[in-house]
């Protein structure tokens, strides 16, 4: 390894890339630790620049690709490198899906699991996530739409995104439009969260303050012209609890597709990125349910993604700590007329998991918390008598913590089919199945 002293301080060096770390930066060693490197890959030797410190090393800038090592391809994306939504375009094909089907082993091995049946990997194709929150922020007389810079909090302003589908792409151009008139001129941030529905897009405006007169005539427009299914406004300020979002314009009732049934979900709601990957993780949980399952908790259970399948071959206890989303799952429910079949609960499981005498007579258990994973959660299942637990996870780290919890009480880990429903990214998606 040379190095060479960078003028005006700091260090620049030449290095071979051993690796792609966890968030798809590559790294190489140096004076034993780790350096990471954005958008390198294994076997390329570059000359990179020492920026900073970093949990478990350094980060380093690249200053020039010297050789390339194997499976190197042009990123698709103008906005890829400052844009922080994808860290792996540069990487063709097959190497990508190497890295990402590598991340589950190395996650279960780090808790002690090995020779786990890990199931073929499922892929969700770029263009079709139909949820996105992207900032933005509104500088004089124009607005920067998009998402954060990798590592920093600037807005990269997009002005194509080939995650995103067809519906919500278009839709870019007139929404930065409308933002510049209605947008306080303001050094903080709004949020727009864009959903693709059946019915249209569904648009929810988080910003500071009420729009006024002018600015919901804008909004109003901007909802005929773009043929929005509805469109929503939330005041947000700093140091105030959370105020529920207004629908500004509903043209059509927004709707997702839950199994059989149709939910319109709150304003903003969460719901699986894609279509795609929520039919794979639904195809997993049910394949792995007992054949006799006569009563099954949904922990986690949003407005009802997994809820609506699996009242389809079962009595569900459906719980959740948002209060839109068990509104909206349970309007759907009645709507459907399963009030027989599902029950609802609100509940914070992060604070107040079911316990585990409450889980008695449960036949079957799943879960699907947020990226911090359900170790709470997951503490009580480990003492209850539950035979099958399912867990679904977009974050293999907490994941297997959570799945060392339920092997330590009693429970093998039979199986885990990933699924790569964020393409060019570190996050990776997950269906297990525990058993007594």
């Amino acid at each position: 390894m040379r190095r060479r002293a960078r003028p005006g301080g700091g260090r620049q060096l030449e290095v071979v890339i051993e690796g792609v770390g966890a968030r798809g930066d590559g790294y190489a060693t140096l004076d034993g630790a780790l350096v990471y490197v954005p958008f390198t890959q294994k076997g390329d030797r570059v000359r990179i620049r020492v920026t900073g410190a970093r949990a478990g090393g350094a980060k380093g800038e690249v200053i020039e690709l010297l050789a390339e090592g194997p499976g190197r391809a042009e990123p698709p994306c103008p906005h890829y490198g400052p844009c922080g939504g994808c860290a792996l375009q540069h990487l063709e094909t097959g190497a990508y899906a190497a890295w990402k089907a590598s991340l589950l082993p190395q996650a279960l091995a780090h808790r002690g699991f090995k020779d786990v049946r890990i199931a073929p990997m499922v892929q969700v194709a770029p263009g079709t996530r139909r949820r996105a929150v992207l900032a933005a922020l509104r500088r004089g007389g124009r607005v920067l739409l998009g998402f954060h810079q990798r590592q920093g909090r600037a807005v990269v302003d997009l002005t194509t995104c080939l995650l995103l589908t067809p519906r919500l792409d278009a839709l870019l151009p007139a929404l930065r439009q409308v933002l510049v008139e209605v947008l306080p001129d303001s050094p903080r941030e709004a949020t727009v969260t864009v959903t693709d529905t059946g019915e249209g897009a569904d648009v929810l405006i988080a910003a500071p303050g009420q729009p006024g007169l002018g600015a919901r005539e804008a909004l109003t427009r901007f909802a005929e012209t773009a043929d929005l299914a509805r469109l929503s406004w939330r005041q947000e300020e700093s140091g105030e609890a959370a105020i529920a979002a207004e629908p500004v314009v509903v043209r059509r009732p927004p709707r997702l597709q839950f199994g059989a049934v149709s939910v319109e979900p709150a304003p903003g709601a969460f719901l699986q990125p894609s279509a795609a990957g929520q039919a794979a993780l639904s195809e997993a949980i049910l394949g792995y349910l007992p054949e006799t399952c006569e009563r099954i908790a949904d922990l986690f259970c949003g407005s009802g993604a997994f809820t609506f399948p699996l009242s389809a071959r079962t009595r569900v206890l459906a719980v959740d700590g948002a209060e839109e989303a068990v509104a909206a799952l349970w309007t759907a429910t009645r709507r459907a007329d399963l009030a027989g079949r599902i029950a609802v609960e609100v509940r914070d499981l992060a604070r107040a998991p079911l316990l585990a005498g409450e889980l008695t007579g449960f036949d079957a258990v799943v879960f699907d918390p947020p990226r911090a994973g359900a170790r709470e959660q997951a503490l009580e299942l480990a003492e209850s008598g539950v035979a099958t637990v399912i867990a679904v996870s977009c974050n293999p780290k907490t994941f297997a913590r959570d799945a060392r919890i339920l092997a330590d009480g009693g429970y093998s880990l039979m199986e885990v089919t990933p699924v790569d429903q964020f393409p060019w990214s570190g996050h990776l998606e997950l269906v297990a199945k525990f058993a007594r």
